[in-house]
């Protein structure tokens, strides 16, 4: 497993105020998105592409396209819908699949509630989107989701990470698959609620409010 954490002053400026508990929500969903334009920027550095032949005005040449099959970003419901829109802007022909999960608030535990993914994700490229990696207890199950459709090539896109998490994922996916992480911070610790601290608090209430 590779972990990659930005290092670029407009992503340590959005976070900031993404952080700040006075942004609202309207403001938070659009720097959420632009932070995802940023970071997938450089996750997909190594989606597979092919030559393509066209015309200049001035002369033909050789450029370059995404290969088949399409990549596939699958944001985990709720708070990763509000991730899905600056992936798309990147990869505008990926293919979108959904996994909806809740996390049991005593045992940091998730639990799967929406699966709608293709059934053969033999050689596509995996982009899992999802704003926090505290515990990493969802992310494992979106990657056993993946793993069991036969994907092999998984990327997952966070706004921050927690270590406890980042090396769960470690250590169960260290040889098993090629997972990679990007991120906009990797945070101190997680508290006894399981928050990442300082973290951003809970991104889906944040962008979408609290819903009783």
């Amino acid at each position: 497993m590779r972990l990659h954490v930005a290092d670029h002053p407009l992503i340590a400026h959005k976070l900031s105020v993404l952080r700040d508990e006075s942004t609202d929500s309207a403001r938070f969903r659009q720097l959420t998105e632009e932070l995802v334009m940023l970071l997938a920027y450089e996750a997909t550095r190594s989606v597979a592409v092919e030559d393509r032949e066209g015309r200049t005005p001035v002369a033909t040449f050789t450029g370059t396209r995404l290969a088949e099959p399409r990549p596939v970003v699958v944001p985990i419901l709720r708070a990763g819908l509000g991730m899905l829109d600056g992936m798309l802007r990147i990869l505008p022909t990926a293919e979108v699949g959904f996994l909806g999960m809740v996390r049991d608030e005593t045992t940091f535990e998730p639990t799967a509630y929406a699966d709608r993914l293709p059934d053969d994700l033999s050689g596509r490229q995996i982009f899992v989107v999802d704003p926090m990696l505290a515990t990493g207890g969802t992310l494992a199950m979106a990657i056993d989701f993946l793993l069991a459709r036969g994907a092999r090539d998984v990327t997952a896109v966070c706004l921050v990470s927690a270590p406890e998490g980042v090396q769960r994922i470690e250590a169960d996916y260290g040889q098993s698959a090629n997972v990679e992480i990007y991120t906009a911070a990797l945070d101190e610790r997680l508290n006894e609620q399981g928050y990442i601290v300082p973290g951003l608090g809970d991104a889906g209430d944040r962008m979408y409010g609290i819903v009783d």
